[in-house]
This record gives structure tokens, sequence and C-alpha cells, in this order.
């Protein structure tokens, strides 16, 4: 008879090549509240040195659950024993205090011995792994379910959004079969913080003191505090930002903190999405189901071709930065536009002032647009290479063309640069690469801080605006049209500097 067990949301994976830094870990883990560890023993030189990590930390910390894995090495493991050895350290494992054990279906299918005392003694989950996408499903749990267990584990690769929701359907179609499901590499990771609202028994997490055991992994304090998975709910709302690259996002952080503020059940997920799957994710975003999400580079313009409604300024600008679902129907706006305004004439007059424009993008466009109607006289440049987009987006909303060679000599009231340019990580890159031609800078890239562009500007005694500022009036705006509530603009500023810090600290400890 399997036997079955309670677990807390968040499995907190360690692997280390020796004991004492695997029971070092796992203690400042459980004293900063992790509850549920994985020891992989697979990890270990030895792994039989795990044992006694084992008994040493359930002593400690009675109040945990150990959970013991040795995975074999064909299986994407470390452990390169027999079959019978993997099985009986797993079992020496569960004398040692382990609560349950992780056996991989290969393992399970090629062990000759019954698996009887596993299943008698602890909570056998049964694991199946999936390195290079995500195949048919109902396959691979029938295939699962021949070996008798307290649970099954079905951890594929996410190639696509849509991957992510065949995965959690899985668990849906199947709500009698405990199981722990989620998607590897940075498209599965939406997956890692819902699946435990969507029937999955818990999620993995890395400790702060590695990198984790899989693909996609985070820490799990940011599980906690940041994404609240241990609080989130099946009535849960969900929103994100759809991106390429997401990963270097702060958006997360501030609407998180927001939701968080105003104790609203909803929580905000990265979206990464190719150029060429914004389809899909919007069948996925269908599915999952998504209430509203951030779009940004390199989507900004093609997402309108997946909306119902869009407001007529975004139309005019070709570019949609907020969505949401209303009334069975895709609406887009774009709230770029206050976040150029409002900074820019809180220390200028904009009617008649000169402003350029660097760049031919989503936010570029928006931008231009938003100027122009403000009275401005708007001017747009951008790299050689774009002088025909940026021809194009001059002549549609009545702004001049200029090309990067006519620049020297001119001199504007204000600069808008809405170019990837001096973006974390390539913080060196600046366009221009002498004088600054304005009194105002705006740069809309905010992550870091201060760009190299900035930097110059303040050098010059140039009046300098941060991206942050203009990306916190933007995303204001997102947070009431998604909730209806007015925003937490403060509580949002602080997550932005919090979450910049600490993106800076691994380059710090890089250059030390």
């Amino acid at each position: 008879m399997a036997r079955r067990l309670t677990f807390p949301r968040i499995c907190i994976a360690l692997g280390f090549d020796k004991p004492e830094q695997l029971l070092q870990c796992a203690r400042e883990e459980a004293d900063d509240g992790g509850a549920f560890f994985e020891f992989r023993l697979d990890y270990l030189k030895r792994p039989q040195k795990g044992l006694q990590a084992i008994r040493t930390f359930t002593s400690e910390y009675p109040g945990c659950q150990v959970m013991a894995t040795c995975r074999h090495k064909q299986n994407h493991g470390f452990y390169q024993g027999a079959v019978e050895e993997q099985v009986r350290l797993l079992e020496a494992a569960v004398e040692a205090g382990a609560h349950a054990v992780d056996l991989e279906i290969e393992s399970a299918e090629a062990a000759k011995q019954p698996l009887d005392s596993l299943r008698d003694s602890t909570c056998l989950i049964v694991s199946y792994h999936n390195f290079s996408g995500t195949p048919a499903m109902e396959p691979v749990l029938k295939r699962m379910r021949k070996i008798p267990a307290a649970a099954y584990k079905v951890v594929t690769t996410a190639r696509k959004p849509s991957d992510n929701c065949r995965l959690l359907n899985l668990a849906k179609a199947n709500p009698r079969v405990p199981m722990v499901i989620m998607a590897m590499g940075e498209i599965g990771f939406p997956t890692r913080v819902i699946s435990p609202i969507r029937r999955g028994l818990y999620t993995y997490a890395s400790p702060a003191a590695s990198k984790g055991t899989a693909a996609g992994q985070i820490c799990a304090r940011q599980l906690r505090h940041l994404y609240h998975v241990e609080k989130l709910s099946k009535s849960t709302k969900i929103y994100g930002v759809v991106a390429d690259p997401v990963g270097h996002s702060l958006s997360p952080a501030i609407h998180n903190r927001a939701f968080q503020s105003h104790r609203i059940d909803g929580v905000y997920l990265p979206f990464l999405v190719g150029p060429n799957r914004l389809k899909d994710f919007f069948a996925a975003a269908l599915d999952l189901p998504v209430s509203g999400f951030s779009v940004t580079i390199p989507h900004k313009q093609k997402v309108m071709r997946y909306l119902d409604v869009v407001d007529p300024l975004a139309r005019r600008i070709g570019a949609v930065n907020t969505v949401w679902r209303k009334a069975g129907k895709w609406r887009g706006t774009n709230t770029d536009i206050a976040g150029v305004t409002v900074p820019l004439s809180a220390r200028m007059r904009l009617p008649n002032a000169s402003v350029l424009v660097v760049g031919s993008g989503g936010a570029a466009r928006a931008a231009a647009f938003a100027l122009a109607d403000k009275g401005a006289r708007v001017s747009i440049t951008g790299r050689i290479e774009d002088a025909a987009e940026a021809k194009k987006l001059a002549r549609v909303c009545g702004a001049e063309p200029i090309l990067i060679d006519d620049l020297p000599g001119r001199y504007f009231d204000a600069l808008v640069h809405a170019t990837p340019l001096g973006m974390h990580p390539n913080t060196g890159a600046c366009f221009f690469k002498d004088g600054v031609p304005a009194d105002v800078v705006l740069d809309m890239v905010y992550n870091p801080l201060e760009t190299t562009l900035l930097r110059r500007a303040r050098e010059q005694k140039k009046k300098t605006i941060a991206g942050l500022e203009m990306f916190i009036e933007q995303a204001v705006l997102q947070f009431e049209i998604w909730t209806g509530v007015s925003a937490p603009k403060s509580a949002m500023e602080r997550a932005a500097k919090d979450a910049l810090a600490a993106q800076a600290q691994p380059m710090i400890k890089a250059k030390r």
C-alpha cells in the first residue's frame, strides 16, 4: 500500500558534492523558512555519506521534511552504480529519516526486486523527466502508473508557451492521481509558480547558495516573497509580461509588490515568448487563463493583430504595451504615453518645445505620437540600419527625420532615448559618443538605474530623467487598468529599486 504525505508547496533541491555543504545549506534554508528539502544523494562524491546528513538534519529540524533522490547517470543524474544498489540506497535513506523518495521511471522499470519496501515504508514518488521537449502527456502518465506509487512527478522541457498548458492540463484531467508537474527552462517558468494551484502537490526551488539542480529553478526566497507561492489560491488571477528576453524585467517585482500591498489575489509572471510564438501564447493565455499582461520588446507592434479592441491613440501609434481581457475580448492600450509625457511635463513646457526621439520601435512610436499630440516639435533619428524605419515613423506622426550623420550641430530642448542601447548587460553602450544635444534627457532604459547616456548628460550639466521614473508611470496605469484600484506608487518604486539592487549584486561579486 503506497503511503501518502502532505507536502509543503516548495521543495528546495539541494545538490552538493560534499555532505558538509549539503547539511549547511539545508540548515540555512530551514532557518530562512524552508520546510521541505530534496537531498540529491547522487551529487555527492560518495552518496552513502548523505545518509548521516539526513539523520543529522531530521534530528535538528524535526518540523522539516526530507525527500531523498539518487538519480542515475543515464537519466541525467550522477549515480553510476547498479539499479539494485540505487534502490537499496534509497531504502537506507528512509531508515536514516527521509520522509519520501524520488525514483525515476527508468530505474523503477529496471529494478529486478519489487519496490514494496519503499512503498510500505515511505512516500514513493515515481518521476519522469524529458530534457528535450513536451511529448503527448497521457501516454507518459499511463506508462508511469504501471508502477504503483504515492505520487507521480512529470517534468518536461517547454519549447513554446502552450507546452505549459498541456502539462498543467494533465493534472486537471486526472484529478484523482497525486502529481507533481512542471516544465523546465525559462519558457516553462510559469509552471513553477502556478502548478501548486493547478493540482500539483508542490514545486521546486533552488537554495540561495547555489543555482539549483534543474533549468528554470529560482531560489525559494523569491518563490515565497516575490511570487507568494504559499499564499496563491485556485482563484488567483494571473498577469505577466510578454517579452524576449524577459529575465531582466523589473515588472514581476513591482506588480507583485503592488498586488501584495493591496492584498489582491493576483500573481504576475515573466512569459518568455519568442518572435514567432505570439499566436501560441494567446492560445495559452486563454487556457491558463491570463487576465492581463504587459508587452515589451519585440512584441509591441505585432501584438495588435491578436487584439479585439485597441485604444484609438494606441492604434495611431501602432504599438500596444498593455493588454487585458474583458467581456470575452482582448483589449489593448499604450501606457508608455504617460510614461513619457508626465516626467517631461514636470520639468518643461512641451508645447512648441523641440524634442529629439532616438529610435523607431514601439517605445519610440509611443513617445513620438504622445509628444506631437502635446504640441512639441518632434524630430526622429536612429542607428544607420534603422534609418528607413525612423523616416517612416517621422512621416506618419508629422515629425522631422534626421540621419545620424546630420545630428552634429543640432540641439534640442529635450531628448528621449528609446532604443535598448545601454541596457543590462551591455551597460557601456551609448548612442551619443560625445556631447548630448539637449537640455533635458529622458532615457527609457531603466536597468541600470543610471545609464551611460544619463551619466554623460549629468556630467554635462543636463537635466536627466531615469528610465525608472518613466517605467513606474506606465506601470501605475497598467495596474489601475487591470485592477480598477489606485496603484501603490511608492511601494512599486521601492520594489523596482530593490530589484535593481539585487540584480547588481552578482555583478559586484564578479568584479571582485
